[in-house]
Order: C-alpha cells, then structure tokens, then sequence
C-alpha cells in the first residue's frame, strides 16, 4: 500500500518549536521511525509552508495512493481551498493534529477540513500519525 503524510505550515520546526506543545522530536526521525516499522508499504512525505503548493501536491497524490496523511497546521482553521480540494480528490484523508486543538485557542477549534476527512486524530502527539496509519491499514 502507498501512503503519504503532508505537513502544513511550521511543522518544519519540529522539535525546535513550542518543543511543551510540540514535543522535542524532529518530524524527520519520527518519519524514519515510521518507515522502519512500515517496511512492507511505501511511505511518502511533504511538507509546505505555502498554502498553493499544499494544494497542488493533494491534486497530485488525490487519484493513486491508498491514504493521505494530513496535518494543515493553522491552514485548517484557514483554508476554505485545502477543505475544496479534498472534496475534489479520490484518495481518503485522514486530519492529524500533534497537540488537542478543542484545548487551545478557540480559533482552533474550527477546521475546514474535519467535514471532508474520513477521519480526525488529535492530541496523541506525534503517535497521531501511527494511529492515521493503522486506520488505513485496518480497513
């Protein structure tokens, strides 16, 4: 099976970030992790600050891979368009947030994407991603 995890905007900083919210990890070495314990499926990963090149990498991945990975960072309280181009795609999206977003800012608390997405994964940390894999893999 062929997954790919797309990381939204500031999610670069993993593990120099707000490292209290964020945790101290690089995305980089929880994605190698990730591809140790997944060996049999294809894993992809993309990460953009730029709202259009999220966008445009969702059109692309949207007709062939099995599952979609995203984590918008504060593109999901934002992006009416990410929300769109979901709809326009084939290929399942399951919404992934590091940190409990109901727990934070009440900007937070809304998401253009949640409506579209199979389904949402929030506050397990990192672990979130492993969680998003195993739902695809258990279908």
């Amino acid at each position: 099976m062929k997954f790919i995890i797309i990381n939204g905007p500031n999610l670069n900083l993993l593990g120099k970030r707000e490292p209290e919210i964020y945790g101290s990890e690089t995305f980089e070495d929880y994605f190698n992790t990730l591809n140790n314990k997944y060996q049999q499926h294809q894993l992809d990963y993309y990460q953009s600050n730029v709202e259009g090149e999220l966008i445009n990498k969702l059109h692309e991945v949207g007709f062939d891979y099995d599952g979609i990975i995203l984590n918008a960072g504060a593109y999901t309280h934002t992006s009416v368009a990410i929300g769109d181009a979901i709809k326009g795609i084939q290929t399942p999206v399951i919404e992934v947030h590091i940190s409990n977003t109901f727990s934070r800012e009440d900007f937070r608390h809304v998401s253009y994407i949640s409506p579209n997405a199979k389904g949402v994964i929030l506050g397990f940390g990192m672990q979130g991603y492993d969680l998003a894999l195993k739902s695809f893999m258990t279908d």
